[in-house]
């Protein structure tokens, strides 16, 4: 089962600065699984995902991401290791000044791509799979807060990573939206592509069952029924 695993951390502790945040986490996720990870304000949810995306370094514990050793990742590995993950917030943070296309085309560029037909291939691909081809010249104030997200999944999807993280991704959504943008990810775990979704929506969890894991009390708690 291991050899499938996009995630595999082992008594990994995590610390903030100096301050131990989770301790002793051992968690596996593996290709395509869809999984919510929940915890209240301040219980290390974002801690974790900084950890599996090389934020923060992994001190003690055996941790692995894409294929990566997390406790001997370089800096210089570190935009390789986010290309095989996908991330995806809640403020969306496209760039307000350049449309649709620029803003995944700058992704692109930035990781590597030169041709400009493949650029404009992929970013129609993407754009297809989250059902927003037509809005490729849209400056991102012209998009609803779904269209919105849906263009920050379409980033997310560019370099095809084997993981998406996604940090409260409906937080600013309403309900019908959230619940759109949830399809969208569950299409995309089916496909193979593994998300990691943190959340605090509990209609969300209870509409969409999944696998649960759980930040609480300094600990991961995996499998966990809500």
């Amino acid at each position: 089962m291991i050899g499938n695993s996009i995630i595999k951390l082992n008594n990994v502790d995590i610390y903030q600065q100096k301050h131990l945040v989770l301790s002793n986490v051992s968690l596996h996720i593996e290709k395509g699984e869809f999984v919510f990870l929940i915890g209240q304000t301040g219980s290390g949810k974002s801690s974790l995902m900084k950890v599996i995306y090389g934020e923060i370094k992994v001190q003690n514990g055996d941790g692995h991401a894409g294929g990566f050793e997390l406790s001997k990742i370089t800096d210089k590995d570190i935009p390789f290791l986010r290309r095989k993950l996908g991330i995806v917030f809640q403020d969306f943070q496209l760039l307000t000044d350049r449309t649709v296309e620029s803003n995944l085309e700058f992704v692109l560029k930035a990781t590597g791509w030169h041709d400009k037909k493949l650029i404009n291939e992929r970013i129609k691909d993407v754009l297809e799979k989250v059902g927003l081809r037509s809005k490729l010249k849209k400056m991102p104030h012209e998009l609803s807060g779904g269209e919105q997200q849906r263009v920050v999944i379409a980033r997310a999807l560019l370099n095809d990573p084997e993981i998406i993280l996604a940090d409260e991704p409906t937080g600013h959504l309403d309900p019908d939206t959230s619940e759109e943008v949830m399809l969208l990810l569950k299409e995309i775990s089916r496909a193979g592509t593994a998300v990691l979704m943190a959340t605090h929506n509990y209609n969300l969890i209870r509409a969409f069952p999944s696998r649960i894991i759980k930040c609480e009390d300094g600990r991961v708690i995996e499998d966990v029924t809500v």
